[in-house]
């Protein structure tokens, strides 16, 4: 057993260790410290017949060093002072998890994050809006000119290629609009204004808001991930290396086409819808498809079919250009591809039903009702 040395009045008690400071005789050593000098006073710790020492002995030399301020330790191996080292550089203090906040104040947190991420994406995207179109103007006014072969080329893609799936699905709102028009109107007698219900719905409202909803769901889809793979394997830091503005080359090309081509799927689905609406009307009301284009042409004013194609520009460019830049916003890995994504396609669709509700309410003031 290990005894303490003998010491001055005034100076720190001289304890000498026994030879293996080990898990065994940790509580042993531990209750010897503590007899040789009361709490917070300093000691000598002589360690010359130490000769085993383990994480648990080098941790209690360590903490009485630092408990009991002016310790010293004398005689110390090597080893003894790695480990000292290394139980020292592991003393941390660990984080305190804070409390948890009321719910109504972690919801209005959420909130407040969401409003800025949307205030500053709105930023952003206005931004992006004036680099197309000064790349717009540039390529216009240079000597290449904007590049319609590529044009062309997204034209097919988003809409030769969409013509199948929007005249189904313009065919069968034709069919449901008049379906309900019909049971709705039978209770007054006046099923013959389902023709009126079907042609202005649809040459007005329907017919091309439902085509931009299913444009964004396929082109705006398609420009972001097609784009943001561009950009995740580098393609767009070599198009700026070679002197090739990304804006010009990938994004001017595909908002272009869908500008031009939304006034034109939007009439091809309204005339689809309206062929819907009237093969119901001839099978469920008796009304020939000669009566039907008659009525049609007396009711509907060529303001809806205005209206409607006027709106659909605003809808082909804003789709176009929300899908571009989410593609654009895709960093790190390939999960974000698909985020961007997703985050396109409902951008896109909002967007174009908050325009269309601006539309109606504009139009509506100005005196075309």
């Amino acid at each position: 057993m290990a005894t303490p040395r003998p010491s001055a009045p005034d100076a720190p008690r001289a304890l000498r260790l026994p030879s293996a400071l080990t898990i065994e005789t940790a509580a042993e050593t531990e209750a010897l410290i503590d007899s040789a000098a009361p709490p917070g006073l300093p000691l000598v710790l002589d360690l010359s017949d130490v000769a085993e020492v383990d994480t648990v002995g080098a941790w209690l030399l360590y903490r009485t060093k630092r408990d009991r301020p002016g310790t010293a330790l004398l005689e110390a191996s090597p080893q003894t002072l790695t480990l000292l080292a290394e139980v020292g550089a592991a003393d941390r203090p660990c984080p305190v998890r804070p409390d948890a906040r009321p719910i109504w104040l972690e919801e209005l947190d959420k909130a407040g994050r969401a409003v800025l991420e949307a205030v500053d994406t709105l930023g952003q995207g206005l931004a992006f809006v004036g680099t197309v179109i000064v790349s717009t103007l540039r390529a216009a006014t240079s000597k290449r000119g904007i590049r319609w072969h590529t044009v062309s080329r997204q034209m097919e893609l988003s809409g030769v290629n969409a013509l199948g799936i929007i005249g189904l699905m313009s065919f069968l709102i034709g069919i449901v609009i008049a379906q309900q028009g019909a049971v709705q109107l039978e209770q007054f007698g006046a099923q013959i204004f389902t023709i009126n219900l079907v042609g202005r719905a649809t040459f007005r409202e329907l017919g091309i808001l439902l085509t931009a909803i299913m444009v964004a769901g396929r082109s705006a889809s398609a420009f972001a991930a097609q784009i943001g793979t561009m950009k995740l394997s580098e393609e767009i830091d070599a198009m700026k290396t070679i002197g090739l503005d990304p804006v010009e080359v990938l994004v001017l090309p595909r908002v272009i086409a869908l500008t031009v081509l939304m006034p034109l799927l939007g009439f091809y689905a309204s005339i689809l819808a309206l062929i819907g609406g009237g093969l119901l009307c001839w099978a469920i009301l008796d009304i020939p498809p000669a009566s039907f284009v008659q009525r049609t042409r007396e009711v509907v004013p060529m303001s809806d079919f205005w209206i409607g194609m006027a709106k659909a520009p605003f809808f082909g460019a804003t789709i176009a250009l929300v899908g571009c830049f989410q593609g654009l916003q895709v960093t790190g890995t390939a999960e974000s591809v698909g985020e961007r994504t997703t985050i396109a396609v409902v951008q896109s669709i909002f967007l174009v039903i908050v325009l269309d509700a601006f539309f109606a309410v504009f139009f509506t003031a100005i005196g075309f009702v």
